[in-house]
């Protein structure tokens, strides 16, 4: 059974900093491409930063480029989603996902404040 974990939301004033992570199990992970996508109430669900398997490529959203970076541990079985200078429109769930040819797996999410 496919199953995301996410960790390491809370609240930050403007400027800060937060790390999340991913854990993952139930599948062989280093050939998986993973992703973070964020959501806030009202809107859909945008991505934010994606790793392939290989650490080979990864791209981030225009919006957080620069201030965001996305790393993964092949060993660990975990993808972490660095997030710098943050901002009161970072404010969102953040969701870990992946998929394969049987189906499209989310995490539960973990929220990001970004408040003064």
């Amino acid at each position: 059974q496919v199953q995301l974990v996410e960790s390491g939301g809370g609240s930050v004033q403007p400027g800060g900093s937060l790390r999340l992570s991913c854990a993952a199990s139930g599948i062989t992970f280093s050939t998986y491409t993973i992703a973070w996508y964020r959501q806030v109430p009202g809107k859909e669900r945008e991505l934010v930063a994606e790793i392939n398997s290989f650490c080979i490529q990864t791209t981030l959203a225009p919006s957080v480029a620069g201030r965001f970076t996305v790393t993964r541990d092949n060993t660990k079985y975990t993808v972490d989603l660095q997030m710098s200078s943050l901002r009161p429109e970072d404010t969102a769930v953040y969701y870990c996902y992946t998929r394969d040819g049987y189906g499209h797996y989310w995490g539960q999410g973990t929220r990001v404040t970004v408040s003064s």
